[in-house]
């Protein structure tokens, strides 16, 4: 292969392999099918070798196209940063961000402060909601990035934190001793599932008390003494009590906070976020979760 590999053609190929249709690719890309198959041809011809196989109406890859694909991605990516850091001015556009509101409280301060001194002409525009809400919304494309809980559904988040994730109450009153203990957990939530996995595996009882979306509402019934809930250290608040084996609860398993991107139309300023959230968030250097 004589001829350099052109950025388009690989951002054409990605869109591709992302979505399994070249008609989806082409409006993701802004092109035309026909400008999308040419741009494939173009790019065979200069590997020399296909890099899809077609099954029917989707676009399946070749093994070359398979091990093109993680390349193409770096290629792309590389390209993106490389534009953002050389620009002779500042990243201008609209970036849409989910968050889970408990990690909005802890985190979007420095995020959105960083990122505006960066990019003071960028519009961002952030919701709040649980995880599984945000990631589907990420694979429909009414979200560009998404901050979440890692729990494995979703393969190509990227884990860029780690936390332990603690029993919590009000340092003023014991509802831990109650017995059900009453609890007060997201509505649709990993950690609610794992707080009721560990409290059935220990055979304790338990029911679920208060139950909402909201953080601050969660947060409001432990410290008014009501409920035992679940936090991550970066969501603990004062007045809140840690419970340990101690008073009969078991540990529980730290979280992975994991940021995802839509597979839709490429940004700019989604990739200056992308690499700024990453920057804030970023606690793996030194843990051994960074060697996973």
């Amino acid at each position: 292969m004589s001829a350099l590999l052109d950025v388009d053609q690989l951002k054409t190929f990605v869109a591709i392999a992302d979505t399994g249709s070249f008609t989806r690719a082409a409006e993701m890309v802004h092109k035309t099918q026909s400008a999308v198959s040419m741009q494939m041809k173009r790019l065979e011809e200069r590997l020399g070798k296909p890099v899809f196989a077609r099954d029917g109406r989707q676009s399946k890859l070749t093994d070359d196209g398979e091990r093109l694909l993680d390349y193409a991605r770096r290629i792309v990516k590389l390209s993106n940063e490389a534009v953002i850091a050389l620009a002779d001015a500042d990243l201008a556009g609209h970036v849409r961000l989910g968050v889970p509101d408990d990690y909005a409280d802890r985190f979007l301060p420095e995020i959105l402060a960083r990122f505006s001194r960066s990019n003071p002409r960028a519009e961002v525009t952030v919701l709040c909601e649980p995880s599984l809400s945000l990631i589907e919304r990420i694979r429909t494309g009414s979200l560009d990035l998404a901050i979440i809980t890692h729990t494995g559904i979703v393969a190509d988040a990227q884990v860029i934190r780690q936390e332990q994730l603690y029993w919590v109450t009000s340092a003023r009153a014991s509802p831990h001793e109650e017995s059900p203990v009453p609890l007060a957990l997201g509505v649709c939530c990993a950690w609610r599932t794992i707080a009721c996995e560990k409290l059935d595996q220990e055979k304790r009882a338990h029911r679920v008390l208060y139950a909402s979306q909201n953080s601050t509402a969660i947060s409001a019934a432990v410290l008014a003494g009501l409920a035992v809930s679940v936090s991550a250290e970066s969501s603990l608040r004062p007045g809140m009590r840690v419970l340990g084996v101690a008073d009969g609860f078991p540990p529980l398993p730290p979280i992975k906070i994991a940021l995802l991107s839509s597979k839709h139309e490429p940004s700019l300023v989604r990739e200056a976020l992308a690499d700024h959230i990453v920057q804030s968030l970023d606690n793996l250097s030194d843990t051994a979760v960074a060697a996973e």
